[in-house]
């Protein structure tokens, strides 16, 4: 797998195109739908005690959020297969690493890759963790410097590739 550029995030192909279709379902029909009934409680009357009017609002505010937030990812996002299941922490891993005594697991990468899975942590592959064990092996030790200024080692006990299924 190619290494992404610094500011780029991993997804993989399918992540990609759900969220190029959710975009287009939000830009298109869902921009269409939040206006009509934005439009249909404006006609109620009174605006400032009108709780339609205000509910449709604040969702439209939520969903201009979601749209832009989807065009920063795609923008910005390096499209690549599921990585090799070879032992290599990559984003798109499930990592299980041993840290301060306790084992912990979450997925390197973006949540945009998890798809819904909360129970899942995320690690970004550019904070300091996954900086530090992108691209190392399991069995590997490796510390990092924490934002806090303590160095934290971590153990790389597992790395297989995510998987929905």
């Amino acid at each position: 797998m190619t290494q992404t550029a610094s500011n780029a995030t991993y997804l993989t192909q399918e992540a990609y195109d759900r969220l190029q279709t959710e975009l287009r379902e939000l830009s298109g029909p869902g921009r269409v739908e939040i206006a009509k009934r934005i439009e249909a409680a404006r006609e109620e009357g009174d605006l400032k005690e009108n709780g339609g009017y205000h509910a449709a609002k604040e969702e439209q505010g939520k969903m201009e959020a979601r749209i832009r937030q989807l065009t920063q990812i795609l923008q910005n996002a390096s499209v690549g297969e599921a990585p090799p299941d070879d032992g290599v922490v990559e984003p798109g891993m499930v990592v299980t690493v041993e840290l301060f005594g306790d084992e912990e697991t979450f997925l390197l990468g973006s949540r945009e890759i998890a798809d819904g899975d909360d129970a899942l942590d995320v690690y970004s592959e550019q904070s300091p963790m996954g900086k530090a064990i992108n691209g190392q092996k399991v069995g590997e030790t490796h510390s990092y410097l924490a934002p806090t200024g303590k160095t934290i080692e971590v153990k790389i006990l597992k790395a297989k590739p995510y998987s929905t299924s």
